[in-house]
């Protein structure tokens, strides 16, 4: 058993679009990202994709809506749902995915994101 502090492992980095996994919970990677300007549209085929806002604000593009999440907001983004997310400014967010997700499974992406190893 070991305490995380992501205030402290979000400082040991300043990549934006890079995920950095910090753990574990039942199968399924902790991941911390910064975000910052705008991702590409895609979806991801079979996983429901979670974020959780710790700092900032970002805002989720649909195909007919707009989401805006701050500080605290957790979503929840269906699976096979077209979505962009953008941050014009710095955000940080944990987000829970199985590990098979891909980040631009549908086509070959502008701005490819892995995972890296262990924090």
């Amino acid at each position: 058993m070991e305490k995380i502090n992501i205030t402290e492992k979000l400082r040991t980095f300043d990549k934006f679009w890079q995920s950095k996994l910090i753990g574990e919970y039942n199968g399924r990677p902790l991941k911390i990202i910064k975000l910052k300007g705008d991702f590409e549209w895609h979806h991801h085929k079979d996983e429901d994709e979670m974020l959780l806002v710790l700092k900032g604000q970002m805002t989720i593009e649909f195909q007919e809506d707009t989401l805006v999440l701050g500080e605290g907001d957790l979503f929840i983004i269906p699976c096979n749902t077209p979505h962009k997310l953008v941050a014009p400014q710095e955000v940080n967010i944990l987000m829970i995915e199985p590990k098979t997700t891909l980040n631009t499974e549908n086509h070959l992406s502008r701005r490819p994101v892995r995972p890296e190893e262990p924090m």
